[in-house]
């Protein structure tokens, strides 16, 4: 675009700016007193002798005149302005106006700074007076322009200062759009900041060699390589200076061949750099021919230092491959997709297959039978899909072994495109994972198992009824956690006292805080300290605490981290417990009693029988020592009978008076079946009495048990006496009592089994519910607490009372009683 700067009066035509820019002074002065003519003729101004002088044909020319330049002023495709030397705008045409997004009107009369940035609005000032100081001499800068939308606008400016008729100097300016070619140069400029970036990142240079002069440019990362100053100009001489001297022959031909062949090059050599170090470098160069017949070299030189040294490296650890391969279990393989047959394996590869190393002939058909048949149609589809892609892949399969092992591989493909663009081989690495597999899933199982008993460990710290607490190491509270039921936790008022100042007994109970406060003085763990305290509505609580000694990582001692309890439903059920235990013991006392009034008969019968007996050989003993001679053999074994008969009547009275003692449990080692014979003794009268036979099937070798003699006894009875009271009905059928005792065949629960077996009425299914229901009995003047004290004796003993209704008629009672705990030391 152009702008033309011009002092606009009314009726004045214009001219178009390259004309304008074009002329010297005088012609600026000639268009100027044209065009005040004109002026002067379209106003009037001259008298009409003087117009009669002109020719008509001078009117006719100077009228098109005057029309050809309006036109060019308003249509020609440019922008030019006129303004002052103060640089008010005094004239603009249409269509610059319009490229600036205004009409003339709204420029004519403003300054001309209104469409230039303020931050150049000083540079605009410094050109326009240098125009005016060099009258008649053009002056050309770049500079910006912003139009009416706020959109920039870069302009090339051509301004010459000149006078008018009247010698009032005005300035014309010629302006080319060159905004396109700005936006190309920044672009170029940012092309090229971004290519000299890329060259260091990736230690690549460029160069040009002009053959015919020998004329070299270099790019900035070709100096860096070359560690050369880029203000000085390189050589070729130089250059060969660089290059390791083993290497300057091989160079020197690549260049003499491809300067005589316009051929292209793409070779490696050395630089042996001032310090001694050595560089490797890569040069790819393209041979261009001009016009003229004149070849340059263009090309690429990289730095490949860093792989050369990495591939020497490489080379060193070949050696090692094989080993490594071995011991990490991983085998590498290439495939040739064209013949379906193994390019290569290593002998890792044989082994994993469970195959000889030294087996180099074994076809890849076997390699393949070895895979699961449905691992082996997953890697067809993966390899099918990694040539179809060209993209590397990876799959884990199983292999069976011949000796049966299945082993878990991890496989890695690579497809390898040959020079026709079709893949011509994989290649690719097997890794026997099937311990790591294992350990995975181990971890994994560990890991949920982990997380489960995280879960249940969050689940029972929200649900416990327990707080947790921390003190510091002057033993005061520090910490009490908050607690989801309120009225069970310790109140947060504890904060800053010691445990010893909490609890109400501790005055009551002196020495067990003294030993409390000994072992926190000695910072040992404690456990299951048990006290009195208040809960936060201040009602009186049991407290059950354990705790734990903590220190930094230099041993210090920071206090106790543990937790607290409220245990007081416990301790009161442990105390509603002993009452009723108590209470029990009373009951059972009660009961054995009334049972030895009930066998007093029985009772009677049995301390007669043996002091009858006693009597009589008593009176045989004194007859045989009466006889002369006296008859001593014959008379000591008449007393030795009297000794067995007084203590078998002393026996029957301490069994009498065991039941009827009141005394604490006194858990023994029993032999079960001595147990039976006892009671049984004890009820002989009452079976005989009622006609009620005994059947006794005691197992032999049976294991002792632990537990009290009387109550066992007491229970025996009571079945035992429940079984005659339920076979007195019998009439059609004898009345048998079986007593049994086994032990189970369950290995998993092993306990000594008692039954006792009547043949009585057996049991309804309404009684059998509720049998050992307290205060639930059949008999008209029982009080229904025989068989659940009975229970209660059994379960004191970790036993269990049971009750069953024959196949045919009457029940049996069967006690299960555990046995001592086998020595598995």
């Amino acid at each position: 675009m152009l702008y033309l700067l011009w002092p606009q009066r009314a009726g004045t035509p214009a001219m178009m700016p390259g004309q304008i820019a074009k002329f010297g002074n005088s012609a600026a002065q000639l268009l100027l007193g044209g065009l005040a003519a004109l002026r002067s003729f379209g106003n009037g101004e001259k008298d009409a002798s003087a117009v009669a002088d002109d020719s008509q044909q001078d009117t006719a020319d100077l009228r098109d005149a005057v029309k050809q330049w309006r036109e060019v002023f308003e249509h020609n495709p440019v922008m030019y302005f006129m303004v002052d030397p103060a640089g008010t705008v005094l004239n603009v045409n249409t269509f610059g106006a319009a490229q600036l997004g205004y009409t003339p009107a709204e420029l004519i009369g403003q300054s001309v700074l209104n469409v230039f940035f303020e931050e150049d609005h000083d540079a605009v000032r410094r050109c326009v007076a240098l125009c005016l100081e060099t009258l008649d001499q053009s002056h050309t800068w770049e500079i910006r322009k912003f139009r009416k939308d706020g959109s920039v606008l870069w302009v090339r400016e051509n301004a010459k200062a000149m006078l008018r008729g009247d010698g009032t100097p005005i300035v014309l300016v010629a302006c080319e759009n060159i905004t396109q070619r700005k936006e190309a140069e920044d672009a170029l400029r940012q092309s090229e900041a971004y290519l000299a970036e890329a060259q260091e990142l990736s230690r690549t240079g460029s160069f040009g060699l002009d053959v015919a002069t020998g004329a070299i440019v270099w790019s900035r990362q070709t100096f860096r390589i070359f560690q050369c100053d880029p203000a000085v100009k390189p050589t070729l001489d130089f250059v060969f200076q660089r290059i390791h001297p083993e290497d300057r022959d091989a160079v020197s031909r690549t260049l003499d061949r491809a300067a005589r062949r316009a051929e292209d090059f793409d070779h490696e050599y050395r630089l042996l750099m001032p310090d001694g170090s050595i560089k490797y470098l890569h040069s790819v160069a393209r041979a261009l021919r001009h016009g003229s017949g004149c070849i340059e070299l263009v090309g690429g030189v990289t730095d490949v230092t860093v792989a050369k040294e990495a591939e020497q490296r490489l080379r060193r650890s070949e050696a090692y491959l094989a080993e490594a391969q071995r011991l990490s279990h991983t085998s590498s393989w290439a495939w040739d997709v064209r013949r379906q047959e193994f390019a290569y394996r290593s002998a890792e590869l044989y082994r994993l297959f469970g195959f000889e190393p030294n087996q180099i002939d074994v076809p890849a058909r076997a390699f393949q039978e070895r895979i699961l048949p449905e691992d082996f149609q997953r890697i067809i589809e993966v390899e099918r899909q990694a040539l179809r892609r060209r993209k590397p892949f990876e799959i884990d399969f199983r292999i069976a072994r011949p000796d049966g092992s299945i082993r878990r591989v991890h496989t890695e493909g690579h497809p390898v495109v040959g020079s026709d663009g079709e893949v011509t081989e994989i290649i690719g690495t097997h890794v026997d994972v099937t311990e790591q597999v294992a350990a995975k899933e181990a971890l994994q199982r560990a890991f949920d198992e982990l997380k489960a008993s995280e879960q249940r460990f969050r689940d029972y710290a929200e649900t416990a009824s327990d707080w947790f607490w921390e003190t510091g190491p002057d033993h005061r509270i520090t910490k009490i956690s908050e607690h989801s039921d309120p009225a069970s936790a310790a109140p947060t008022a504890l904060i800053g006292l010691t445990r010893w100042d909490i609890p109400p007994d501790a005055e009551l109970e002196p020495g067990k805080w003294e030993q409390h406060r000994a072992t926190l003085d000695a910072h040992l763990p404690f456990r299951d300290l048990v006290y009195r305290g208040r809960d936060r509505n201040g009602s009186p609580i049991y407290v059950r605490t354990s705790g734990k000694p903590l220190h930094d990582a230099d041993g210090h001692f920071l206090g106790y981290r543990g937790v607290s309890s409220d245990v007081t439903a416990a301790i009161r059920a442990e105390q509603a417990e002993d009452a009723l235990r108590k209470a029990q013991a009373e009951l059972a006392h009660v009961t054995r009693v009334t049972t030895l009034g009930e066998l007093t008969a029985s009772i009677a019968h049995e301390i007669t029988q043996p002091l009858a007996a006693v009597i009589s050989n008593a009176d045989a003993c004194i007859a045989w020592l009466d006889r002369e001679p006296a008859d001593l053999k014959a008379a000591r074994r008449s007393a030795e009978w009297i000794v067995e008969d007084a203590n078998r009547a002393s026996e029957v009275i301490r069994r009498i008076r065991a039941l009827a003692k009141k005394t604490e449990i006194e858990v023994v080692s029993l032999d079960i079946n001595q147990v039976v014979r006892e009671a049984v003794a004890l009820v002989r009268r009452e079976l005989a009495t009622h006609g009620v036979s005994v059947r006794m099937e005691l197992a032999s070798d049976l294991p002792r048990i632990c537990g009290d003699r009387i109550q066992l006894q007491q229970v025996l009875i009571n079945l035992v006496m429940n079984g005659i009271e339920a076979m007195q009905a019998n009439v059609d059928h004898p009345r048998e009592l079986a007593i049994r005792s086994s032990l189970t065949d369950d290995d998993d629960d092993d306990r000594l089994l008692l039954t006792v077996t009547d043949r009585g009425v057996g049991l309804g299914k309404d009684v059998k519910e509720r049998i050992f229901t307290p205060f639930f009995t059949t008999k008209s003047g029982g009080l229904g607490m025989g068989l659940s004290i009975c229970r209660s004796i059994i379960e004191a003993h970790a036993g269990r009372l049971s009750a069953f209704q024959n196949e045919g008629s009457g029940a049996t009672f069967q006690i299960a009683l555990p046995l001592p705990h086998k020595d598995t030391s």
